[in-house]
C-alpha cells in the first residue's frame, strides 16, 4: 500500500525503503514475540544499529552532530514512526527523539553533550510527564520543584513513562512558583525510584517514576521556568502525539494489507471471501480510513514543522487516527474469523499497540474537546 504523500524526495523514499528493509530483516514479527520476554523490550545492540541509520539524530541540528535526510526533520521522523508501526517494532524511539529535540533546542552545552551518546544509541532518554490517573494536560502537572540549597528538590509521581526503566536520563516536568520547569535527571539519582508497569503493548515498556525530595542543582534545569518552558512542553506533547498517530497509521495500513490478502486466499462456499459484495463495501470503508489517517498525519507533520495551526492539525490527527485505526483493526479481526482472536495470530500485536497509542497524551475524545473549544463551543 503506497504512502499518501506525493512530495517525498528520492532521498526520503530511499530512507523509507531502508527503514522497512531493516525492520523486516532484523525484527520480523517472530522476533518481536521473542523480545517480549526481554525486560528492556529489545537488545541494546539492535537499538544501536537503528541509531546508526539516523533514527535518533533527525531532530538534532547539524551543529550538534545530527541532521535530517531532507531538511524536513519532522517529516523524516514520521517516516520512521510509520515503518515502526507497520512492524510493531519495539524500542525507545518516541521518548528518546522528543527529549533529544528539547535538549537540542533548549538544553545547556553540558546537557547537549549527551546527544552524542543518544545519536549512537548508547544513551536512552525518557520523558516523565503524565500524572497519576492518566492526566496528560500540561496545566495539571502536580509534581513540585521546590527551591533547596541553591537548586531544587523534586517530589511527585509520574506514570506511563515510556522507556522509563531503560532510560539513562529522565526529563522531569514539574511545577515551580514561576510556572512549569523541566529537569534532566539521571535515572539512578538519589530519591528516584523507577517501577516497571504492565502494558497492553507487548513491544514497548512503560514505568512509574517516584520522586521523593530528589536534589538537583541549577545545571539540571532545561531552559528556565515560566512561559518558555510551558511552550516547550506543549511542543513536546504535539510531537509525541504526532509520532503516535504516524505509528498507528502505519500499523493499520499493514493490518489492512494482510487482511485483504487473507480474504483472497480464504475460501467460503467455493469463493474467496474477498468476492462477497458486503465485504467489498467494508474493505472500501477501511481503505478510506487508512488513507485519511495517513493524510491527517501528513497534514499535522507539515503544520508542526511550520509552526502554523499545529495544535488544531495534531488534534485532528489524534482524534481521527486514534479512533479509526482501532476500529479498522477490530473489523480486520472479524474478517479473519476465529483465528483472528487467537494469541498465535499477529493481528493482536497491532491492536494492542494501537489501543495503547490511542490513550496516550489524550484520547480522541479529549482532542475533540480541544477542537470544539478552538471553534468557540
Amino acid at each position: 500500500m503506497a504512502p499518501v504523500r506525493f512530495d517525498l524526495s528520492d532521498d526520503q523514499e530511499f530512507f523509507r525503503e531502508t527503514a522497512r528493509r531493516f525492520i523486516e530483516a532484523e525484527v520480523p514479527i517472530s522476533v518481536v514475540r521473542e523480545w517480549h520476554e526481554l525486560p528492556d523490550g529489545c537488545p541494546e545492540s539492535w537499538w544501536q544499529a537503528a541509531a546508526e541509520l539516523g533514527w535518533t539524530s533527525l531532530l538534532v541540528p547539524e551543529s550538534l552532530g545530527g541532521g535530517s535526510i531532507s531538511g524536513r526533520p519532522i517529516v523524516d521522523l514520521t517516516i520512521v514512526a510509520d515503518e515502526m508501526g507497520r512492524g510493531v517494532t519495539p524500542g525507545p524511539f518516541m521518548p528518546t527523539n522528543v527529549v533529544a529535540d528539547t535538549l537540542a533546542r533548549s538544553g545547556s552545552p553540558d546537557q547537549q553533550a549527551l546527544l552524542e551518546g543518544v545519536m549512537a544509541g548508547e544513551v536512552v532518554l525518557a520523558w516523565a510527564f503524565c500524572e497519576p490517573g492518566g492526566d496528560w494536560t500540561p496545566g495539571h502537572v502536580a509534581a513540585a520543584a521546590v527551591p533547596s540549597n541553591g537548586g531544587y528538590a523534586l517530589t511527585g509521581t509520574k506514570v506511563g513513562v515510556e522507556a522509563g526503566a531503560q532510560a539513562h536520563h529522565l526529563l522531569v516536568t514539574a511545577r515551580t512558583a514561576d510556572g512549569l520547569a523541566q529537569f534532566l535527571v539521571p535515572s539512578d539519582a538519589p530519591g528516584v525510584t523507577v517501577n516497571p508497569q504492565e502494558s497492553l503493548d507487548l513491544g514497548r515498556r512503560f514505568a512509574e517514576v517516584r520522586l521523593v525530595g530528589v536534589p538537583v542543582g541549577p545545571e539540571a534545569l532545561v531552559g528556565a521556568p515560566g512561559a518558555a518552558t510551558e511552550a516547550e512542553v506543549a511542543r513536546q506533547c504535539l510531537l509525541m502525539q504526532l509520532l503516535q498517530c504516524a505509528d498507528n497509521a502505519g500499523s493499520s495500513a499493514k493490518v489492512l494489507e494482510f487482511t485483504i490478502e487473507y480474504a483472497f486466499d480464504r475460501y467460503s462456499f467455493a469463493r474467496p471471501l474477498a468476492s462477497y459484495q458486503a465485504l467489498k463495501h467494508r474493505f472500501a470503508d477501511m481503505k478510506l480510513w487508512s488513507e485519511a489517517s495517513q493524510a491527517s498525519v501528513d497534514g499535522a507533520a507539515d503544520a508542526l514543522a511550520k509552526g502554523q495551526d499545529e495544535v488544531r492539525m495534531v488534534s485532528v490527527a489524534k482524534s481521527y487516527v486514534g479512533d479509526h485505526s482501532v476500529e479498522l483493526m477490530h473489523d480486520c479481526v472479524q474478517m479473519h474469523g476465529g483465528i483472528g482472536v487467537t494469541y498465535e495470530h499477529d493481528l493482536h500485536l497491532y491492536l494492542r499497540r494501537a489501543t495503547v497509542n490511542r490513550g496516550l497524551f489524550g484520547t480522541p475524545g479529549d482532542h475533540r474537546v480541544t477542537l470544539s473549544k478552538m471553534m468557540g463551543y
